[in-house]
């Protein structure tokens, strides 16, 4: 046993054991270790053949396939990047049935828009105190007078003078108004004035808040919707070569929606009761970056429906542009388009004040130039209605009409009383041709609902990003293995790298501060 022990000792003598030496550097901390590990282990494809190659030439023949498929996964990646970018947009069609269902807003207006009796004596007044007309009969309207009377409201509006006295008030032509049984009266109506028809009415509008009143449903009072109105137009009030044909015109719109009535309007006939069935549609679309669509009213929108009494409209793209029109025409013309009275109260560029403009001369050509150069110049489009894009969810009613005869033998008698007790005078021969005047001048019609599926156009985007990730996705794991936890175990290599590197670092801070302390 002796023998053994001095055995040992002999050897150890001889080769004695360097305790720094065999304390080597922890294998994790190599960074070609850390390499090699993670090229063994990852799941992407063709990095693990790279490393468990054993030949450069195999080496070359997998970096070469690896960096082939990474250049086309790539290409396919930006590819579906770019076509997202695209924002590309597809249309659905859905039925929806709306029940109860907002009550649409209903525009009425006479189809001449001036009553003779109040009209004639200030226009004479005014085409003789002007000269305009050549004629020894001061009191006499002739086909001439009549090329002169837009030029007389003109003169009017501009003089910043009322109209308000020309035009049929509600209650002068209104004989009844029921809504689902119950009765409506002009009180339910708010109004505005056009420049085609005078003085329009509009029924279940939404009003500005402070009014307290809410659009009416067509299930309220536990009746389907059903609107009635029954009018006496006086065709004999109508100003002559005025108008090219007698009755109302009606309008069936969104509640929030401004009422296009110039544009839009249907013809009610007299002598004839009108049914009008609607069917409500409505399309969205997709805010930007899909569209340019705008639901914002902006100032000088707002400024403009002062001109609408006490309503609450949201944004439409036609007024919009009509205001921006407006703008554009004062600046230009130093006064506005004539036939645009509901846009004659402007905002003022530059400022936020709220001004009456001028009308111009329907002679003078400087508003309709004006039109032209806006609607077809570009860049003055998007400096001054750059933001009258379409309406991102708008409403309209499909109508279908029907009429019969009106009115029937029995209400002839209440028609009279009615129209003997108005503040319109009577024709002269009233009390012989009574009944033949009541047939050309009652109209009388009916709103109401054709179905309460609301016909919805939805717009969607066709690429969303869950069908960007899943396409890059796609691509990653079809050309190079590369998935969701590939990504980890990068991040995983990453880490360890930076480690590495910190530790090498932090080592050789100590070995200088050892080898300063030697030193001193």
């Amino acid at each position: 046993m002796s023998m053994t022990n001095d055995t040992i000792d002999s050897i150890a003598n001889v080769s004695p054991i360097k305790h720094d030496v065999s304390i080597s550097k922890p294998k994790y901390y190599h960074v070609s270790a850390i390499v090699k590990q993670f090229s063994l282990n990852t799941s992407t494809h063709g990095v693990s053949d790279i490393a468990r190659s054993r030949s450069i030439s195999s080496r070359i023949f997998w970096t070469i396939i690896l960096s082939f498929c990474a250049c086309f996964m790539i290409f396919l990646i930006v590819q579906a990047i770019r076509a997202y970018l695209q924002y590309p947009t597809q249309t659905s069609v859905s039925f929806v049935v709306e029940w109860p269902q907002s009550f649409p807003a209903v525009t009425v207006c006479n189809y001449s828009p001036l009553r003779y009796d109040r009209f004639v004596e200030p226009f004479l007044n005014y085409t003789n105190t002007f000269n305009l007309i050549n004629t020894s009969n001061a009191t006499e309207f002739t086909k001439e007078h009549a090329r002169y009377i837009h030029q007389y409201l003109l003169y009017k509006l501009n003089r910043n003078e009322s109209l308000m006295e020309f035009f049929y008030p509600l209650e002068t032509m209104m004989l009844s108004c029921t809504y689902n049984i119950m009765p409506c009266t002009v009180a339910d109506f708010t109004w505005f004035i056009s420049s085609s028809f005078g003085l329009c009415y509009t029924f279940n509008a939404r009003l500005k808040p402070s009014l307290n009143k809410t659009i009416k449903q067509n299930s309220e009072n536990g009746v389907h919707a059903t609107f009635e109105l029954r009018f006496y137009v006086h065709q004999h009030q109508y100003v002559p070569y005025l108008s090219n044909g007698i009755g109302m015109v009606v309008l069936v719109h969104d509640n929030i929606q401004i009422p296009n009535i110039e544009m839009s309007a249907m013809q009610l006939a007299p002598g004839q009761h009108h049914k009008l069935n609607y069917k409500k549609k409505t399309s969205s679309f997709l805010p930007a970056p899909y569209t340019t669509c705008n639901d914002k009213v902006n100032i000088q929108m707002q400024a403009m429906y002062e001109g609408y009494h006490n309503t609450d409209y949201g944004y439409s793209q036609l007024p919009c542009f009509l205001a921006c029109l407006q703008i554009y025409t004062y600046e230009n013309c130093g006064c506005g388009n004539p036939f645009r009275w509901a846009t004659r109260s402007i905002i003022i560029p530059g400022t936020n004040k709220t001004a009456n403009i001028s009308l111009c001369d329907i002679e003078n050509p400087c508003y309709t130039r004006a039109a032209t150069k806006l609607m077809n110049d570009k860049r003055i489009w998007m400096s001054y209605c750059h933001d009258c894009t379409q309406e991102c969810t708008w409403s309209e009613f499909q109508i279908k009409s029907s009429s019969v005869l009106a009115p029937p033998s029995y209400l002839f008698n209440d028609i009279k009383q009615f129209v003997e007790e108005s503040s319109i005078p009577l024709p002269a021969n009233w009390s012989i041709t009574w009944k033949n005047e009541i047939q050309s001048s009652y109209v009388s019609l009916s709103v109401l609902y054709e179905t309460t599926q609301t016909e919805i156009y939805s717009q969607q985007a066709t690429i969303s990003v869950v069908d960007v990730v899943s396409n890059i996705g796609g691509q990653t794991g079809l050309w190079i293995g590369i998935s969701f936890l590939s990504m980890i175990e990068i991040v995983e290599m990453l880490y360890q790298l930076i480690r590495a590197q910190c530790y090498c670092l932090w080592t050789a801070v100590l070995k200088h501060c050892q080898t300063q302390e030697s030193v001193l």
